[in-house]
């Protein structure tokens, strides 16, 4: 009796502790079709000088079949974007849940799996929230293989040198969060990966 009881009770504990494990929110894994133009599955490209092309790597990854890759050349003076989520020119670059539909209450950061090759290229990842304002969390390329990279959103900061023209501009970072982008930042070129994109509990 006293060893079933044991037992129940070790189920409880359990039961309570998965409960009150804190659930992050796959936002995206990059799985499937890997394309850009009006029609893709990703808003990309680049200008004054940079250049930048996308893939499916399925040798380097994280989870599932296949990482994003990003074949890329930042000049001085140029620019590059590699963005998914919602009201984006490419119509099939949707998260895998939508905006209005997630508790952003419940999270407190972005996270995201980045593979390195200790390059020291910076990255800026950058998010749109529902004023079209964009925020920026940089990050360096100062490790090797898969890192998880934890994006609070007390760290965004509002972006100075550009805003799109519908922009609010009212660095108040306002929810939902619509869409995420990747800029590799020059001057630097090389090759970087990417998966897993998650909200953190809190």
């Amino acid at each position: 009796m006293k060893r079933v009881c044991g037992i129940l009770l070790a189920l409880l504990f359990l039961t309570a502790g998965c409960a009150g494990q804190k659930q992050n929110l796959l936002l995206d894994d990059f799985e499937g079709k890997i394309s850009g133009g009006p029609e893709g599955t990703f808003d990309y490209g680049a200008g004054a000088g940079s250049s930048v092309e996308i893939a499916a790597d399925t040798q380097i990854k994280n989870s599932g079949a296949q990482s994003l890759k990003i074949i890329f050349d930042a000049v001085s003076g140029g620019y590059m974007w590699i963005a998914r989520g919602f009201g984006l020119d490419s119509k099939n670059a949707d998260w895998l849940v939508k905006p209005q539909d997630i508790k952003w209450k419940k999270y407190d950061a972005f996270a995201f799996y980045m593979y390195g090759s200790g390059s020291k290229a910076k990255v800026a990842f950058d998010i749109k929230d529902s004023g079209n304002e964009l925020w920026r969390f940089m990050v360096e390329d100062n490790f090797t293989g898969w890192k998880q990279i934890i994006c609070p959103f007390s760290e965004f900061f509002a972006r100075g040198d550009w805003q799109p023209d519908n922009a609010d501009k009212n660095e108040v970072l306002n929810f939902p969060v619509k869409s995420f982008q990747f800029e590799p930042r020059p001057i630097t070129k090389g090759t970087l990966y990417f998966d897993t994109v998650e909200l953190r509990a809190k």
